[in-house]
């Protein structure tokens, strides 16, 4: 006996297909709507677990940079108290000065030279004199520049004819005026000196810094 099926069986199997299809895509958006949800939250646990990090950092970096700037404060501090303790120790060491000066001057003067004034600016001091011979000139100069430990770097300013004397006998010599350097006795103990002026100093006591005077040497 032969079964003829007059049912729609092709429709009855596109809706299920159609309609495996649909859960076949819901479950899909399910599984993709939970990967997106897992990731988000994953990073946006990662983002708070790095802010608080970031906090963390900036709040050391803060405290960082006060002390820093307390460092540079101190810092500041301490240069500007060296700075007085070196200028205080200068006004000590410069009240001798003129004494190593004199000394020095003395002890520097060939003879045939004579010394009618100094003047002292700061660390320069400039000298005017006679001399016999522009020889002699140029032997003060070696003194001052390689003799004497408190004196230093002479430069010649000026050399000319003169005379001196009365008018009836007079005689012929050779002015001049120069500038040398006179050291710091801090600049002088960092070279080694031998430490003559010191005791200069302690004969001669204490003078003006400036003034006229003649000194030959004997």
């Amino acid at each position: 006996m032969v079964r003829i099926n007059l049912l729609p069986h092709r429709e009855e199997k596109r809706k299920q297909r159609k309609a495996a299809f649909m859960a076949l895509m819901v479950l899909s958006a399910l599984i993709g709507i939970g990967i997106v949800l897992l990731v988000g939250g994953y990073n946006a646990r990662a983002i708070a677990v790095q802010e608080q990090r970031n906090t963390v950092l900036q709040t050391a970096i803060a405290a960082l940079d006060g002390k820093i700037a307390r460092i540079a404060t101190l810092k500041q501090e301490i240069e500007a108290l060296k700075a007085r303790q070196q200028a205080v120790e200068d006004l000590q060491g410069d009240r001798n000065q003129p004494v190593y000066l004199l000394d020095e001057l003395v002890r520097r003067t060939p003879e045939g030279v004579y010394l009618k004034g100094f003047r002292q600016d700061g660390q320069r001091v400039a000298v005017d004199g006679y001399a016999q011979s522009q020889e002699r000139v140029s032997e003060l100069l070696r003194n001052l520049s390689s003799a004497s430990p408190w004196l230093e770097r002479p430069d010649l300013i000026e050399v000319k004819a003169g005379v001196i004397g009365q008018a009836k006998n007079p005689r012929k010599v050779v002015e001049f005026s120069l500038i040398v350097g006179i050291k710091r006795p801090r600049d002088k103990d960092g070279e080694g000196g031998d430490g003559g002026g010191k005791d200069a100093g302690k004969r001669g006591g204490n003078t003006d810094n400036g003034g006229n005077g003649a000194a030959k040497a004997s």
